[in-house]
């Protein structure tokens, strides 16, 4: 850890110590202890969380799953704008904001008025004493602030500065705003790639982007920091929003770039693949089928259905024969797929080694108990409500255990606790936080 400079306040350097005594211990048992498992991988880790909305703020709240302390810079009044989505016309409504509640976990509120000069020396003195800034401002917001990537590497050398963006550094977009449902969902390609039959694109979800990018942003994060353990500087990591979506059509946007020619859908007809199609069963549920290695598999799902011969027939033996008669071959596999319930081919599949899926009402995702199985469920005991479930960030380590998440906090609500940290008294706490808090 570097020096401290000279003028750096007696109440922030007291403030430094705990989390040096956690760094030495890091270094103490870096392979691998129960008492920092215990602890959390990130433990005495500092993150900032200076964004707004979902993809930059999610992959602090990943990190505070593992132990960072993760602090939340919010507009004093407002807030992230984030708190405001679920009352939008449109959304989903409940009794607590889902919004924070999912993203704002584990964290600390701090209410700061960048447009005061007092509120951005407040941040410049937070980010001295941090290991990670996170922001998905757009750039000319950055400068306005002066809170670009050389302005805080001048105060502190060994700080990752993480940075989101919508469309990239460069190109005449690139300072444009953005959401992931433009820069993910649509300039992407996926909202048009998974249209219905009849051409229309799909909408998107909130998020669908967002917390995908966000994952991007986390390794980006990582990577960060362990070049810092190697090198001892920090640097600039981003990701965008464009490029994880980019990265998340890959598969079709590659094939396009090589001039792949594209089956073509049309309403009402069969489609292309029988193989790795979406069927009904007997009591309506629908699920999707996925057979990648046919040669081996298809024979396999005739014998279940007691129809061995389907695969060795001239019409259906090879690839090129299965898709000159794929208006017959997904014909057949309805009318076996009708003859039973969801329940009972979901047995047979399994017994079976049919690759499959059920295709669930949202509803009953939240009651998928392979959900809390898998941990992508998890508990939350939430103040004056009791426990509520919530959804876990996807990433484990085998020997670290993640933290059990807290209730987001309200604007503000840590303001005082921290700023006192970093030396300041009521008076400046009060100019800082726009007279939310009196310190």
């Amino acid at each position: 850890m570097r020096p401290l400079p000279a003028d750096f306040p007696l109440g922030a350097r007291l403030a430094v110590l705990p989390r040096l005594y956690y760094r030495l211990k890091a270094i103490a048992f870096r392979g691998g202890d129960k008492e920092m498992a215990e602890q959390g991988l990130l433990e005495g880790l500092r993150v900032i969380d200076c964004g707004t909305y979902v993809a930059g703020p999610a992959a602090a709240t990943v990190m505070s799953d593992f132990g960072a302390e993760v602090i939340k810079i919010e507009r004093p009044g407002g807030g992230d704008l984030w708190r405001l989505f679920s009352k939008l016309p449109g959304v989903a409504k409940a009794e607590l904001d889902w919004c924070s509640v999912l993203t704002s976990r584990n964290k600390k509120s701090v209410a700061i008025d960048l447009g005061r000069s007092e509120g951005r020396e407040a941040l410049i003195r937070l980010a001295r004493s941090a290991d990670v800034f996170v922001t998905n401002y757009q750039r000319t917001l950055l400068e306005k602030f002066r809170l670009a990537f050389d302005d805080l590497a001048a105060v502190n050398d060994r700080l990752i500065y993480a940075h989101l963006t919508g469309y990239g550094d460069a190109g005449e977009d690139a300072d444009d705003p953005a959401f992931d449902a433009l820069a993910y969902w649509a300039r992407s390609g996926l909202m048009t790639g998974v249209a219905g039959a009849d051409g229309s694109p799909g909408s998107p979800r909130p998020g669908i982007g967002d917390h995908p990018t966000s994952m991007s942003l986390f390794g980006a994060i990582m990577l960060g920091l362990y070049r810092r353990e190697r090198t001892g500087k920090g640097s600039r990591v981003t990701t965008s929003l464009m490029a994880s979506g980019a990265w998340a059509n890959a598969c079709d946007i590659q094939a396009r770039l090589l001039n792949a020619v594209f089956p073509q859908r049309t309403a009402g007809k069969h489609p292309p693949n029988p193989l790795t199609a979406v069927y009904l069963s007997s009591d309506a549920r629908m699920f999707l089928l996925v057979q990648i290695d046919p040669d081996n598999e298809f024979p396999r799902l005739c014998r279940v259905f007691g129809q061995p011969e389907l695969a060795t027939s001239e019409l259906f033996a090879t690839n090129a024969a299965r898709a000159e008669n794929a208006g017959a071959l997904y014909a057949i596999l309805q009318s076996q797929f009708e003859t039973r319930d969801l329940a009972e081919w979901r047995a047979v599949f399994k017994a079976n080694d049919i690759k499959w899926a059920p295709l669930p009402r949202l509803d009953e995702v939240v009651e998928d108990e392979q959900m809390r199985a898998s941990g992508a469920i998890m508990k939350l005991d939430y103040p004056g409500v009791g426990a509520i479930e919530t959804v876990n960030s996807p990433v484990f380590v085998s020997g670290s255990v993640k933290r059990p998440p807290s209730a987001a906090p309200e604007i503000g609500a840590d303001t005082a606790e921290v700023l006192r940290g970093l030396g300041y008294g009521a008076t400046e706490i009060s100019k800082i936080s726009g007279g939310m808090c009196e310190g």
